[in-house]
């Protein structure tokens, strides 16, 4: 198999062209960079954009072609005008649904009932009903969803592990998020009628790996959490960072090296942004945000397995910002995301194992994790089963409203197990 590994195929790639919804930072900036990057490995090219703001569409248009200019590929993309353009598109074959998550059932119904492959990012929706929805219309076309830790090495590597039997059977799992995403309050996430909150951007990832690592849906959970005192809201605070000269350690700054830290406000239309819909840069005091910023979770499994999530979107940025641990009788496997290192501790502590689990794709965004994607989404084209399914959106999301559901009930458990077996 190695040899044949080093033969390069004769016959040239077919193009698959993907049509990507939503001009920002997951669609363009995380998913179309890698699409662009492995074009020649996965015939993966972007035909076209559609975003509600037509200027977004032609950054991200100038943009990738750009990247595509770098490596030597003549590929020209389209703007679309309209979201039924790229339904009408007969060289469109899969659709990229990237856009804010109150408008992913429209799009990703729409783009699967007229046939196309269908990528949903991450959360599946915000609301039940339209989380139905989707799933209804993926079981005639199924969609591949944009749980990128189900793609990221450190991650993969430590199911692979688990599954060996490494530590014997998994009794318990630990979740440590503690990140620098203020973000989450200067953008559209602030309002959950829009996004879920963070604890449906993020959480949504980390309820994902827990299902995934126990190989089933949970039966129950209980949360604590809410708004803590570190974003105190302000009545008079200033509209968004590019006005206000105040000194402060949650400033979005367009120097920054990272679109996280603001670098897209360099574009006219983040710069010019005037609704607060559309701005990146909003105050984290500002009134109006409804989002929790910090939970404890405990999820119970009907095998027995317990996990534990620990977060908060106030954290330092540092190494060890979002760990796991996972437990079993005969060991423990501690990953640490951000370093790309998994630490196996076997027969029962007496070896002890460290998985560099570092490639040449960690620099690129989500650890390489986004590239891993882009080569997924080639091989669910062809007909693979994709590796995370609208039910796995779906209970993660049943998940995120357990969550909520139980913080304004003071921690009471709330059943989950009768709402996802409902639906598998």
């Amino acid at each position: 198999m190695a040899e044949a590994a080093l033969v390069e195929s004769t016959e040239p790639m077919e193009k698959i062209g993907v049509g990507i919804v939503g001009a920002g930072d997951r669609g363009i900036y995380c998913m179309g960079e890698s699409i662009v990057a492995l074009t020649r490995e996965t015939g993966l090219t972007v035909r076209g954009i559609f975003d509600i703001i037509p200027e977004r569409s032609y950054e991200a248009k100038e943009h990738l072609e750009n990247l595509y200019a770098e490596e030597s590929i003549d590929q020209k993309v389209r703007v679309y005008g309209e979201f039924e353009a790229i339904l009408a598109d007969p060289g469109c074959h899969m659709v990229l649904v990237t856009n804010h998550t109150n408008q992913h059932r429209s799009h990703a119904v729409a783009a699967l009932e007229a046939g196309k492959k269908v990528y949903l990012d991450k959360p599946i929706s915000v609301t039940r009903e339209d989380a139905d929805r989707i799933v209804e219309a993926a079981r005639k076309n199924p969609l591949i969803m944009g749980f990128t830790r189900r793609y990221e090495k450190s991650w993969v590597t430590t199911k692979r592990l688990l599954e060996s039997g490494a530590i014997g059977t998994l009794q318990m799992m630990e979740i440590t998020s503690i990140i620098p995403y203020h973000r989450y309050l200067q953008t559209w996430h602030r309002k959950r009628a829009q996004s879920g909150g963070a604890i449906n951007d993020k959480n949504s990832h980390h309820f994902d790996v827990f299902n995934w690592m126990a190989g089933e849906y949970p039966e129950y959970l209980t949360a604590v959490g809410g708004r803590s005192s570190v974003f105190p809201v302000e009545e008079n605070a200033p509209e968004s960072c590019r006005v206000c000269s105040r000194e402060c350690p949650y400033r979005r700054d367009p120097n920054s090296a990272t679109t996280a830290g603001g670098s897209l406000l360099r574009l006219d239309s983040w710069r010019n942004a005037e609704e607060e819909v559309e701005k990146i840069d909003t105050c984290v005091y500002a009134p109006g945000a409804d989002i929790s910023d910090h939970a404890l979770v405990t999820v119970v499994y009907p095998s027995g397995v317990k996990a534990s999530l620990f977060f908060a979107i106030f954290g330092p940025d540092t190494k060890d910002q979002e760990t796991m641990i996972l437990v079993g009788e005969k060991g423990k496997i501690t990953l640490n995301r951000h370093e790309g290192l998994v630490t196996l501790v076997s027969e029962y502590g007496n070896k002890e194992e460290v998985f560099d689990c570092r490639g040449d794709d960690f620099a690129t965004s989500h650890f390489g994790a986004d590239r891993e994607l882009a080569r997924a989404l080639r091989a669910f084209y062809d007909g693979d089963t994709p590796v995370a399914s609208a039910v796995d959106g779906l209970v993660s999301l049943d998940m995120v409203l357990a969550t909520q559901e139980s913080i304004q009930r003071s921690g009471q458990p709330v059943r989950i197990g009768a709402r996802a077996e409902s639906t598998v």
